[in-house]
């Protein structure tokens, strides 16, 4: 069901700003940038608000003026042709300055991001004779192929050190880790920062549902988990009345549970409780999955 799929790209959003927090008053973020009046978005758009300020989070010391960011989810392709393809973005952008070469294509950035190392685009890289360098664990520099300063960012290989919120979109979170991020999150002391560790909170459980029981077995964990993470909570939870409400049926009641069970247990877990609660087959359930 795609209502139920994980959405990523809103927490990568909000990863990167808690990446770039020590910098926050230097950057301008802009989550899916629209490039003209067709559907061309870029996920996020990064202008250095001063052209010679120095940005300390690794991911960002390529940066110049204006710099395009492309991130691919856990198990989506990034290949030669998205290489290009956010090259083509970058240009586009370029084009589209208020005056002719208001933006200089030097003063433009790209940088791609993914959860592992793809294989084939640095093969691609190597057959075609591309410079790739890594400057920092994870980051590489790539020349010899686009107009553009271009980087790909390997989330898996970058140090825990200043990067946990970009590393917590993953599907493999170990539970120690997701304990640190827990604990971290109630650190903040303002709302708009704990509203971006929220966001990035609601992706890595929904990717990993089986560590929340798991957590919950420990009291001050659970009582962080839950604090922290009921207004999201609420919000599904009304989402699916509403969902329920506009079905008027059964179907929409039953949906609605799905849709909140899905984010706190495990799919057998959610079948079993659906099939006792509404008195349906195995079968019958599966025209709601």
């Amino acid at each position: 069901m795609e209502d139920t799929k994980i959405q990523w790209h809103p927490g990568f959003v909000a990863a990167m700003d808690i990446e770039f927090k020590e910098d926050r008053e230097k950057l301008e973020l802009e989550s899916e940038h629209n490039l003209n009046r067709k559907p061309l978005e870029i996920d996020l758009l990064v202008i250095k608000k001063e052209k010679d300020a120095e940005i300390h989070n690794e991911i960002g010391k390529i940066f110049r003026g204006h710099n395009i960011m492309e991130y691919k989810s856990p198990g989506d392709q990034l290949d030669i042709d998205t290489f290009y393809k956010v090259s083509g973005y970058a240009s586009l952008y370029k084009s589209y300055g208020k005056t002719v070469d208001g933006i200089k294509a030097e003063d433009i950035t790209i940088s791609l991001l993914r959860e592992s190392k793809p294989r084939e685009l640095f093969n691609y890289f190597k057959k075609h004779n591309a410079e790739v360098g890594m400057p920092y664990n994870g980051i590489y520099y790539i020349q010899g192929l686009s107009p553009f300063p271009a980087q790909v960012v390997v989330i898996k290989e970058l140090g825990q050190e200043g990067h946990m919120w970009i590393k917590a979109l993953t599907e493999k979170m170990k539970k120690e880790e997701l304990e640190k991020l827990i604990r971290k999150s109630g650190e903040f002391s303002n709302e708009y920062d704990r509203r971006l560790a929220e966001s990035v909170l609601e992706v890595t459980l929904n990717a990993n549902i089986s560590l929340i029981e798991e957590l919950r077995g420990d009291t001050e964990m659970g009582e962080m988990m839950l604090k922290i993470m009921q207004p999201v909570i609420l919000e599904i939870e009304k989402k699916a009345e509403i969902r329920g409400k506009k079905a008027g049926m059964e179907e929409g009641k039953i949906l609605g549970a799905i849709e909140v069970l899905r984010n706190f247990k495990s799919n057998d877990d959610v079948k079993k409780i659906i099939m006792e609660k509404y008195n349906i087959t195995e079968d019958d359930l599966e025209k709601y999955l």
